[in-house]
């Protein structure tokens, strides 16, 4: 069954403005699916493997194009990047939209060679997993985010739903939000998550860099999702593992490329020297880092040390998703001072900052919004927006004089 996916009306648009579309993610978060639902009754779809050369395609990427007019999608282009030169050749002979829709699951085989030969031809768009509001089947327009950067005060002044959701937030934190993922039977899951990592490895990270031990790639992906949610040390991570720090970052660097990790940098403004300057990093789905940690069912996660963690890398990477429905997005930050205070997200757009933090605990309190209240205090002179606590609470209410507590699965208006 297909699960209309939130993008989709983004997607659209953008190919009617844009010679060539770019849809970039994971394996399995549904890129594949999502382009042919849409477009598969307009335009002829290819898929290009590692092994063989499909069509010609990487010998002779011209004669490739000559048999494959637009609108075509051209799926797993990684496989195939000598197409990049051929159609920014085409393209430069025909301006018009609606030509090329590309996807791929590597960020450098695809970012890079594609925005180096496509660039001011060609638009990219990342694809998630799940987003709660998928899961639930709501409209995109529910989505809370938006509602709240556009306009914070009318948001906090109207009342919104929770949404209807499959499970509880330990499971749904376990699952992930792969679109198997959230279908499979508890029993099959942890099979699911050990098959798509070895499939990672071996066919994402293979084709990018030769590595010579994979035992101690695999304790570092182990170690990425014991220290999800925290700020960066690479010393740290190849101490743990006897590998140099320049190596750690560079096995990092393969997680993003592959989009399974993703770093929100820090917030500085005009007192750099009083703020922490080290990223926070996130492994991308929970439920790749449940596995990892051999957390075996949902139950477990309830007095697991690392619960805190996941429910924050949960929650961060769904602001990601409702962000993805923006444009522009808005700009991403974590904040942490010298004397310790902190807050988890902080959003800058049009000149304003709207912070968040992440509590996994159902009962929220005006302690809870001390590191937003020590933000504002730092930084008088910034525009900062009425701040939020996203917990496991049960409705919308306020907290102190700005700052409100929020649902996790919080939904459209009433």
């Amino acid at each position: 069954m297909y699960t209309a996916r939130h993008v989709t009306l983004r997607l659209e648009a953008l190919f009617r403005s844009f010679p060539v579309v770019v849809l970039a993610g994971a394996r399995q978060v549904g890129k594949s699916t999502l382009l042919n639902h849409v477009f598969g009754q307009r335009a002829e779809t290819v898929v290009f493997d590692p092994t063989q050369d499909i069509g010609n395609a990487r010998r002779d990427p011209d004669l490739f194009l000559d048999n494959h007019p637009p609108p075509l999608i051209l799926d797993e282009i990684q496989y195939a990047p000598e197409l990049a030169a051929a159609i920014k050749r085409r393209v430069d002979l025909k301006r018009s939209p609606g030509q090329y829709l590309l996807s791929g699951s590597q960020q450098w085989q695809v970012l890079r060679s594609l925005a180096e030969s496509l660039a001011g031809r060609a638009v990219f768009l990342d694809l998630e997993g799940f987003s709660l509001g998928e899961v639930a089947q709501t409209a995109p327009a529910t989505a809370w985010l938006p509602a709240w950067i556009e306009d914070p005060e009318a948001f906090m002044g109207t009342p919104r739903n929770r949404m209807s959701l499959p499970c509880g937030p330990f499971e749904q934190v376990w699952r992930g939000t792969l679109p198997d993922a959230t279908r499979l039977p508890q029993e099959t899951l942890p099979d699911f998550w050990g098959a798509y990592f070895r499939t990672y490895v071996e066919r994402d990270v293979r084709l990018l860099t030769e590595l010579s031990d994979w035992h101690t790639f695999g304790r570092f992906v182990r170690l990425a999702a014991a220290l999800t949610a925290q700020e960066l040390n690479a010393s740290h991570l190849g101490r743990e593992l006897g590998i140099t720090p320049q190596t750690g970052r560079r096995w990092l660097e393969l997680l993003s490329a592959t989009f399974q990790w993703f770093e929100v940098p820090p917030y500085s403004g005009n007192a750099s020297k009083r703020v922490s300057g080290k990223a926070k990093g996130y492994l991308a789905d929970t439920g790749l880092a449940c596995w990892a940690q051999a957390i075996s069912t949902p139950a477990a996660l309830g007095g697991h040390p690392l619960w805190g963690h996941l429910f924050e890398t949960f929650v961060a990477a769904e602001i990601r998703k409702q962000m993805s429905l923006m444009s522009p997005a808005p700009r991403l930050h974590h904040w942490r001072s010298t004397g310790g205070a902190e807050v988890d997200l902080v959003l800058e757009r049009d000149g304003r900052f709207f912070p968040i933090e992440i509590k996994s605990r159902t009962k929220v309190s005006r302690t809870d919004a001390r590191g937003i209240k020590a933000f504002r205090e730092s930084y008088p002179n910034l525009k900062v927006a009425p701040g939020l606590v996203i917990a496991l609470c049960e409705r919308m209410e306020k907290i102190s004089e700005f700052d409100y507590a929020l649902p996790w699965d919080l939904g459209g208006p009433r």
